[in-house]
């Protein structure tokens, strides 16, 4: 495990505080915690999901791509027609998945997405086997924080938006492995098992930044990276998965 996150660690600019994990390894603390992991699952495969509907098609061919639910079915990495839910395809329709089949961005997010909604429903498991009841959280600071910071225009805006990924999953990845030892052997396990995909999300994500922008992107990378560490170390009001330095208990429960 050690080769696995030593790139993870190099990746980010800091270590989640020994302070939150004392927050997060708190069992009163753990309904909220796995509720806004099981959110941050469903969130990922969301924004992966917009990413292909976004960048792999042009606008008035996006309604050939499926639902979110779709990907909840499929077993394996599906042939083009299976990923847009066809089995009969006209000449035009055949022309859109021929260039699908050669597009990155999608092979990548399409794995994605069946990894994160796994995951999403692996926690849902959990939760259900221990009466935690699957109920609205509050959304942290931390995406938004990244968020408000993507340019504009394309392809800078695609850029950020993979950068913003990269991290996102590295965070994940690096959370995980600090937390697991400190959890039951159960949750400690399930959070280790998680290392690998989490690991190989960040490394896409980053691999796709660099091919959109077909240039240099180090300078960039620097910027979110910078931003990301200061969310993770300044003080937050807010206890969740990719929350910052705890000062107060907050549940963050929808009234």
């Amino acid at each position: 495990m050690d080769a696995l996150l030593a790139p993870v660690r190099q990746f980010l600019h800091c270590e989640t505080p020994d302070e939150w994990i004392a927050v997060a390894r708190d069992p009163a603390h753990l309904p909220t915690l796995l509720i806004d992991h099981a959110n941050c699952e469903n969130k990922a495969a969301l924004t992966a999901h917009s990413l292909v509907r976004r960048y792999c098609l042009p606008k008035g061919k996006r309604h050939l791509l499926p639902k979110l639910d779709f990907y909840r079915e499929l077993d394996a990495l599906p042939e083009k027609a299976q990923i847009l839910g066809k089995r009969t395809m006209g000449e035009e329709e055949r022309t859109v998945f021929e260039e699908l089949e050669r597009n990155d961005l999608l092979v990548k997010m399409v794995r994605l997405i069946q990894e994160e909604l796994h995951h999403f429903e692996q926690v849902l498991e959990l939760m259900a086997a221990r009466g935690i009841h699957y109920g609205p959280v509050t959304a942290s600071r931390y995406a938004r924080g990244l968020m408000q910071h993507v340019r504009h225009h394309e392809p800078a805006a695609v850029v950020d938006k993979l950068i913003i990924g990269a991290f996102i999953e590295a965070r994940s990845c690096e959370r995980f492995a600090k937390l697991a030892p400190h959890l039951d052997e159960e949750l400690g396990r399930f959070y280790t098992s998680l290392l690998r995909s989490e690991a190989r999300h960040y490394q896409d994500y980053l691999a796709l930044a660099e091919q959109y922008a077909g240039e240099n992107i180090d300078e960039r990378i620097a910027f979110f990276g910078a931003l990301e560490a200061d969310l993770i170390r300044s003080p937050d009001s807010q206890f969740r998965f990719h929350s910052g330095l705890p000062v107060r208990l907050d549940s963050g429960a929808a009234c």
